[in-house]
């Protein structure tokens, strides 16, 4: 007797607690949650817990909290120059109405694929009226922050937020970005031919010129070295007539001493002279007279 007790004891335990399991549902700090009534929406569950539901009447749709990724696929944009950009976009958002969010978009698969549409659009119609400076240099925080701006107001009735939209990549295509660079070398090149070649005109001007300066402080030096020369010249004339002046004999005296000097060294000087020339005066007399000489002396 008491056996059928304890198995039907068990069997009510079990019964409860397998109804208190679908009674119950945890929301974690990351997610929010949907409680669902044969597919209508009852309430919106946005605080991290324990929470009751119906069991067997009513389910869960647990949405994620956090910011989530949208990366967009790779787009060609025309810009206003015109210019072909080969745009590389992603976008950050979150999911701030859960209600509207499920029964706009359901999921998240569905939300990435609708947001994928609006955020190619988006990047479309705003680079579409930039430049190519504004998108690649001046203005891309601008555009990047109008983009965002857009989307927003397109996909405010999606109870989503987008936080943030950046530009990974803005280039030329492949094709126009090997054109443009050919054509960049050969501008730098006939560049670098121009400065190369009025530096060389430069060079020539500048060395002609020190070539003429040269010339010029040359001229200029020996022409004042002679002047110099010839004041020295004659201030030794000046100087040799003065002494002439006062003592004509000691100032030939002296000038014979000079010339025997230079003119009997010690190395064996040889001179085709006739005894009797006046060089050799002061050897026939010490004073000098120009005597004609004796056969004997």
């Amino acid at each position: 007797m008491q056996k059928p007790v304890f198995v039907l004891a068990m069997v009510v335990l079990a019964g409860l607690a397998f109804v208190a399991f679908n009674s119950f549902f945890i929301v974690y700090q990351t997610q929010q949650a949907l409680v669902l009534q044969f597919g209508d929406v009852k309430r919106a569950v946005l605080t991290p817990g324990l929470h009751f539901k119906m069991p067997f009447v009513q389910n869960v749709v647990l949405l994620d909290k956090r910011i989530l990724n949208l990366d967009s696929p790779v787009q060609e944009v025309i810009s206003n120059d015109p210019k072909r950009l080969v745009v590389d976009a992603f976008a950050r958002y979150k999911i701030t109405n859960p209600l509207k969010f499920y029964q706009s978009l359901g999921n998240a698969r569905v939300a990435n694929s609708r947001l994928s549409t609006l955020l190619n659009s988006a990047v479309r119609r705003v680079l579409g009226a930039a430049s190519f400076i504004d998108i690649v240099r001046d203005k891309r925080p601008q555009l990047m922050q109008l983009i965002s701006q857009q989307i927003n107001a397109e996909g405010k009735t999606f109870g989503i937020t987008v936080v943030d939209v950046r530009i990974r990549r803005a280039d030329l295509p492949e094709t126009n970005s090997e054109a443009i660079f050919r054509r960049m070398q050969t501008e730098r090149q006939q560049m670098a031919t121009e400065i190369r070649a009025k530096g060389n005109e430069q060079s020539q001007r500048i060395r002609a010129k020190s070539d003429r300066d040269v010339s010029v402080l040359v001229a200029e030096a020996r022409r004042d070295g002679e002047k110099i020369r010839g004041q020295g010249d004659g201030e030794r004339n000046r100087i040799y007539a003065e002494a002439f002046g006062k003592d004509p004999e000691f100032f030939a005296f002296y000038r014979s001493m000079l010339a025997y000097e230079k003119g009997l060294t010690a190395e064996g000087t040889t001179m085709v002279l006739s005894p009797t020339s006046e060089f050799f005066r002061y050897f026939r007399d010490a004073s000098g007279k120009t005597g004609a000489a004796s056969p004997a002396q």
